[in-house]
């Protein structure tokens, strides 16, 4: 889903979902849509480049999959269709995995990871995955249901004093996105203060005042509107709840559980780190609107709604675990994957979680990168795509052009479409 752009007002727009300020929310791209117009990059830029061999070295996940692994014709057919978004979009880099078992796969990176030195991208690089993180903090939220530490239908005020109509909103209308809370990321104030210094952290208490400065924009349960102020808050719950940081909860019941030992919450006085090697990320989101490098931007402010890091590798295996709840019982699994209405044609929204053409999981938006990551079940297929800009085009997020042109020639019947606000 999208994230927000921090300059974007409260609209609706088809896009990934992110967690960015006011610009994506749901960095695949659901709710909050991004006003400023996609700035013009260098020519380097938008030059197409040849897709490269797949990086192998100590990924596992890249393993047998050859430069032809799922025939000659739809491998052309995917590299000239990536071709084809990368120009249109003037996207630097791109790393696309897509796996279909008893077909093959296909794992490409092409373009630059760095616009200034030419470096190549790759596959095996870190990448900031945005409002991805959501489904790794609803994960833990999920564990304390099934441990019965907490309810679904709990208010949210049980937990955290202060939110507005608190008594009334519950875990599930924030997992859900339909809590009626303002997103802090569409609050101007907010935006301001992140652009005008980046590399400054937030507190999720600072965050959260932003949007409570406004009144609620529905009652409770009633309409999806992404929102990272929601995420922000299971994240408070879960530390109320079991007493340690977010960050160490998710190290210690999701990751390690999960074996992503590529995946990291950067939090504290480690919330800059960003391991090598990896992208730099490039955003028009700005308070001139023009492209920056934000490599080193300070993600705190996205928080337990998109401050986390992954690799292609630890994603591959992530879509399959989240999609198909092993970290979960199947009852509350069951719960996860109600989707409901968003209010975008063909995309529906559960906890922490998203279906648009039977494809499950997420997208993530953060300035200068997206990701998506999705697996589908009819063919027990997954996709995941890194790339390192954020900037939309024709107002649609460039990782959501990508993952349809993908699917539209890998599995027609089953179109990525997951056009919502992530930021």
């Amino acid at each position: 889903m999208v994230a927000w752009h921090p300059l974007a007002p409260i609209r609706k727009k088809r896009s990934d979902m992110r967690r960015t300020p006011s610009r994506r929310l749901l960095a695949a791209a659901l709710l909050v849509a991004s006003v400023l117009a996609p700035t013009a990059v260098t020519s380097a830029t938008a030059a197409t480049t040849t897709a490269t061999a797949v990086h192998t070295a100590g990924i596992d996940a890249h393993a047998h999959c050859s430069s032809n692994g799922l025939g000659h014709g739809v491998t052309a057919r995917l590299d000239k269709a990536i071709a084809d978004v990368r120009k249109q979009a003037a996207i630097p880099g791109v790393a696309v995995g897509l796996w279909m078992p008893g077909k093959g796969c296909y794992v490409r990176a092409t373009g630059v990871a760095d616009k200034v030195t030419r470096q190549p991208m790759s596959t095996d690089f870190y990448s900031r995955i945005g409002s991805e993180t959501k489904t790794f903090t609803v994960t833990a939220l999920l564990q304390l249901v099934d441990e019965r530490r907490i309810g679904l239908d709990d208010p949210i005020s049980r937990y955290v004093h202060g939110v507005p109509n608190g008594r009334h909103i519950t875990l599930r209308h924030l997992a859900e996105m339909r809590s009626g809370l303002f997103p802090y990321s569409a609050d101007a104030d907010f935006a301001h203060d992140l652009l005008s210094d980046p590399t400054r952290s937030f507190t999720p208490q600072e965050l959260l005042a932003y949007g409570y400065k406004h009144r609620n924009t529905a009652a409770p349960g009633k309409v999806f509107v992404y929102n990272n102020s929601n995420l922000v808050l299971l994240g408070l719950v879960i530390e109320k709840v079991t007493g340690h940081h977010i960050a160490d909860v998710i190290n210690r019941r999701v990751l390690r559980p999960a074996h992503l030992d590529q995946t990291l919450f950067p939090d504290g006085p480690n919330v800059r780190e960003f391991p090598e090697p990896h992208a730099h990320g490039y955003t028009n989101q700005t308070l001139t609107g023009a492209v920056a490098d934000s490599t080193d931007w300070n993600p705190s402010w996205a928080w337990s709604a998109g401050a986390m890091i992954s690799t292609m590798h630890d994603l591959r295996s992530w879509a399959k675990t989240v999609a198909t709840g092993e970290l979960l019982s199947p009852e509350t699994q069951k719960q996860r994957l109600k989707t409901l209405p968003t209010g975008f044609p063909g995309l529906t929204y559960g906890l922490g979680i998203f279906e648009t053409g039977g494809w499950i999981g997420h997208n993530g938006s953060i300035p200068g990168y997206e990701s998506v990551t999705v697996y589908l079940p009819a063919l027990k297929a997954t996709l995941v795509v890194l790339i390192n800009t954020d900037i939309t085009t024709g107002g649609q997020e460039p990782s959501t052009l990508l993952a349809r042109a993908i699917t539209q020639i890998a599995t027609p019947g089953h179109v990525y479409d997951g056009s919502t606000p992530t930021r």
